[in-house]
């Protein structure tokens, strides 16, 4: 089976999460998409993070309906932090069946050169990028890459940041968030101090 990883914090998982993985599914020839949640990211500050379980809680009830969609907390048993030639190491020792590629939004594509062992990822990975506002790679060399497949997403002007930053205000984050992953915000203390 032809499997994309996407990683994130879903810090919190939101509407355009999951615009994405559908478009992915709708317009490639991945058959499954795996949301991995990261416990923490090297490139980003760790403090900002809502507890590892709470964000794989979220991830897990936004898609529990979704036949094609699975969240997997796979990084949470790997060696912090976690990079993602390690990960893709391990799930394909686990589940050789499998054919995974990666899916990541086209503003990483310029950081790729900082990522661990990048020259072994893309040679042994496809990658989907989905392109962000703000997110022009017509100068980055890497972006000619021909593991690098682009797709053209529907775009939304939406963010995690953004959303905890509303509900840090007492702001409503409905419609922004799936149904349950809101209900879920309504009843906990999550990003609201």
């Amino acid at each position: 089976m032809r499997i994309g990883l996407f990683f994130g914090s879903f810090n919190p998982i939101h509407t355009g999460h999951l615009i994405i993985a559908q478009h992915l599914l709708n317009s490639t020839d991945l058959e499954k998409i795996w949301l991995v949640v990261s416990p923490h990211n090297p490139l980003k500050e760790k403090a900002s993070l809502a507890r590892d379980n709470d964000r794989l809680y979220m991830a897990q009830i936004a898609v529990e309906d979704h036949p094609n969609i699975t969240v997997s907390n796979i990084e949470f048993s790997l060696p912090q932090p976690s990079y993602t030639i390690d990960t893709l190491t391990h799930l394909r020792e686990k589940y050789p069946q499998h054919d995974f590629a990666l899916i990541m939004g086209a503003d990483n594509v310029i950081s790729l050169p900082k990522w661990k062992n990048y020259e072994l990822l893309l040679d042994k990975y496809k990658v989907y990028i989905y392109q962000r506002s703000g997110s022009a790679l017509v100068d980055v060399p890497l972006a000619k890459h021909p593991a690098l497949i682009f797709i053209e997403t529907p775009l939304l002007d939406l963010s995690s940041t953004m959303i905890r930053s509303l509900i840090k205000a007492g702001k409503s984050v409905r419609y922004m968030v799936p149904d349950k992953v809101y209900e879920e915000l309504q009843l906990t203390q999550l990003y609201k101090h």
